[in-house]
């Protein structure tokens, strides 16, 4: 068999992500024995058109819920909405059998929001622009 050729890509093609993902999804399940991944999200809808409005989404694997990403726009926040999903999101996490959940957010988001939630930070990596950081967060569930 000759080497495989090696491509750059602006954009992750479909068949790209579903081969890595399926890949990788397989071998992890070769080694622990079971699979459990399920994604999950937590939506705020317009009642009159069921529109999204924000939310957040992230999966749970492996007894660890992910928070990947969590948006609000400035008009509901400051209500209690963004409280109320991240607590449904946790909770599903629990009744999913997950003991932790993780994320990172971007120094200038909401890191204080999540501490306000019980997170903590485990892990800070600058990044720009200059003079902001990755948090990473975890909250035992």
């Amino acid at each position: 068999m000759t080497s495989p050729e090696i491509t750059l890509h602006e954009h992750v093609p479909a068949d790209a992500a579903s081969a890595i993902e399926n890949g990788l999804n397989r071998y992890n399940d070769e080694i622990t024995g079971y699979n459990d991944r399920q994604p999950l999200a937590v939506l705020a809808r317009d009642p009159a058109s069921g529109e999204v409005l924000g939310g957040a989404y992230g999966r749970s694997s492996l007894g660890l819920l992910f928070l990947d990403l969590f948006h609000l726009p400035e008009s509901l926040r400051g209500q209690g909405l963004g409280r109320r999903i991240l607590a449904a999101f946790e909770e599903e996490g629990r009744r999913r059998g997950c003991k932790h959940a993780v994320l990172y957010t971007i120094s200038f988001q909401a890191p204080g929001f999540y501490q306000k939630h019980g997170w903590q930070v485990f892990g800070e990596i600058p990044c720009d622009p200059p003079g902001h950081s990755r948090l990473f967060l975890r909250k035992a569930l």
